[in-house]
């Protein structure tokens, strides 16, 4: 007895499942390789070193300007900042200059101000707590007589993280142009 042959034809193999599951395995896929992405970007070293120098750059600016900023009608509050910006030898040596620069500053009546023009972190020692800046600033110094003087300059700063944040424990002017910084 012959049997009629049965054709297998793409008829039999097409539900209407197929696209779905198609969809599913492009989306799980895909979610599986942005999953693994996230998961290393999420664990890179380079991501937290990053996070680090940009709190090291905005504390480094911030307490450059701080220094620099200075009013005669508001001294002691300025000087709270100054030493709140600072810590180690610079943080003492502020302390123990406090009272007479403020007489002299008294005196002149001048108030300074400071604008951060740029600034840029030029070693991160993450592990230690340290690192240094360089920090381009205008300073306007207006005088008792209603003069006023503006200055460009560059400083080099060190910053040490003490609790947590960053804080001046160095500040000195780079040098300019061809000169040796030694």
């Amino acid at each position: 007895m012959d049997r009629p042959v049965r054709r297998l034809t793409a008829s039999r193999f097409r539900t209407p499942y197929a696209p779905a599951l198609a969809l599913a395995l492009v989306a799980g896929g895909l979610a599986a390789w942005a999953g693994q992405d996230w998961y290393g970007a999420a664990h890179d070293d380079r991501a937290a070193y990053a996070v680090q120098r940009d709190e090291a750059l905005a504390a480094g600016e911030q307490a450059v300007q701080n220094l620099n900023t200075l009013d005669h009608r508001d001294l002691d509050q300025g000087l709270d900042l100054w030493e709140a910006s600072t810590t180690g030898e610079l943080h003492e040596q502020l302390g123990s200059g406090r009272a007479d620069f403020a007489e002299r500053v008294r005196e002149a009546k001048t108030v300074s101000t400071a604008r951060v023009l740029s600034g840029a972190v030029t070693e991160l020692d993450d592990r230690a707590g340290r690192a240094r800046v360089l920090v381009a600033l205008r300073v306007t110094v207006r005088a008792s007589d209603g003069t006023r003087t503006d200055k460009d300059s560059r400083m080099l700063g060190e910053l040490t993280r003490t609790d947590g944040r960053w804080k001046l424990s160095a500040l000195g002017q780079a040098p300019v142009g061809g000169a040796p910084a030694g």
